[in-house]
């Protein structure tokens, strides 16, 4: 098996203290896992004598993970950016038929080939900024065979490009015009969600609980087929309006809660007593042009992990970089650089419940980032600047 020792290295290990830095760090790598972490001048007899690959003093982190995304999809959005400008709302959009709708008109429209092949330069700006993990819903064909569809092209991603695909199953995205809503839910999104399953197609179930979508209620029938399948749940919560998403997720032991501008400090305690990860999306927050933040102290007094992700998206976030994310989190949320750096890493890998990877130690996954940077909060400070060096996908570079 192939050894490799990367050496000289300012390395962000992200482990439970801050950054985990460490000077004149050495990191070995066997096959596709981490094998040693440590100083330069500790490394162990068995690697000194190797040749190393000498990193010049730049920043090692983790790969970077998003773990929020609605990567595959048909068509574009870009008339409703104009008319948000003039003033139209989000939810006046959707009402109107255009929203998640005018998408799902145009994905139900696509072979399988067409939505990879929309997909993929979408997914190759992601890969460009030393990502290598992402996570996939679908969502945008509220039909049978268009939803599976969705899914099949999000797997096949992973046969195309070095990366990592997590799919998640989100039929209870909006109801389409054709039914109400209960019947939805029951006639197709639950047993379509059944049909993904027996295909080996999803890893999580996700919904949408808001006043445009679904009621708590409605999503709990959604939540409670999902846990019968033996399927983590994860949700878009209290994005728009103070629904009760929030709570829902938590009484699910949700992996996360996902946007939660809305959410309170009851909300920020029930996710901590869950362990569910508040996941910010402030691509969404930005496009939308939205006034509430997210109850960021909330979540650090009451410990709630916090991830960011690119929400990926044709109409509210149609974002493909988890560097200006960073920036935005940042910015807009007031995160530190450091909370941004584990909502990408540490924090994003456990909003998918990825326990291989997120860090940098022993026996976990070589996914790694290399930057040309001196500091790890010059990754959230540059606008519009990709410092990647090189990345590592399960211990091959990239």
């Amino acid at each position: 098996m192939t050894i490799t020792v990367l050496g000289n290295a300012l390395l962000a290990t992200m482990d439970d203290n801050g950054y985990g830095l460490l000077a004149d760090g050495a990191v070995v790598i066997e096959g596709a896992r981490i094998r040693h972490v440590g100083p330069m001048v500790e490394l162990p007899t068995e690697f000194a004598r190797l040749p190393r690959q000498d990193l010049g003093g730049r920043l090692l982190t983790p790969a970077f993970i998003d773990c929020h995304t609605h990567l595959v999809h048909g068509g574009d959005r870009a008339r409703e950016f104009e008319l948000r400008l003039q003033g139209v709302s989000y939810a006046e959009i959707a009402r109107s038929g255009g929203g998640i709708l005018s998408t799902v008109s145009a994905t139900r429209e696509a072979n399988e080939e067409a939505l990879v092949a929309s997909a993929l330069p979408r997914l190759d700006a992601l890969l460009a900024e030393g990502v290598t993990t992402v996570e996939v819903k679908s969502g945008y064909g509220l039909e049978r065979e268009a939803e599976l569809r969705m899914l099949r092209a999000a797997r096949k991603l992973a046969e195309l490009r070095p990366v990592r695909i997590v799919t998640t199953y989100l039929g209870a995205h909006a109801c389409p015009p054709e039914m109400d809503a209960d019947r939805y839910i029951d006639e197709i999104c639950i047993p379509t969600l059944r049909a993904a399953h027996a295909e080996g197609l999803v890893d999580a179930v996700d919904g949408f609980c808001e006043c445009i979508a679904f009621s708590p209620g409605q999503i709990a029938r959604v939540f409670e087929a999902a846990q019968a399948l033996g399927l983590p749940v994860k949700l878009h919560a209290e994005q728009l309006s103070q629904s009760g998403g929030t709570a829902l997720a938590a009484g699910f032991n949700a992996l996360s809660a996902d946007h939660v501008e809305y959410a309170t400090d009851d909300d920020a305690r029930a996710l901590a007593q869950s362990g569910t990860v508040a996941v910010l999306l402030p691509g969404a927050f930005y496009t939308l042009r939205e006034t509430q933040a997210p109850p960021i102290d909330s979540f650090r007094a009451h410990g709630v992990p916090m991830a960011l992700a690119t929400d990926c998206n044709p109409g509210s976030s149609p974002l493909t970089s988890l560097l200006l994310t960073l920036n935005m989190g940042c910015t807009l949320f007031r995160l530190t650089p450091e909370e941004a750096l584990r909502g990408v890493t540490a924090n994003a890998a456990r909003a998918l419940s990825l326990s291989d990877c997120g860090r940098i130690a022993p026996g976990l996954r070589a996914d790694l980032a290399v930057w040309d940077v001196k500091s790890p909060a010059e990754l959230a400070w540059r606008i519009g600047f990709n410092p990647l060096h090189h990345h590592w996908f399960g211990g091959v570079q990239c």
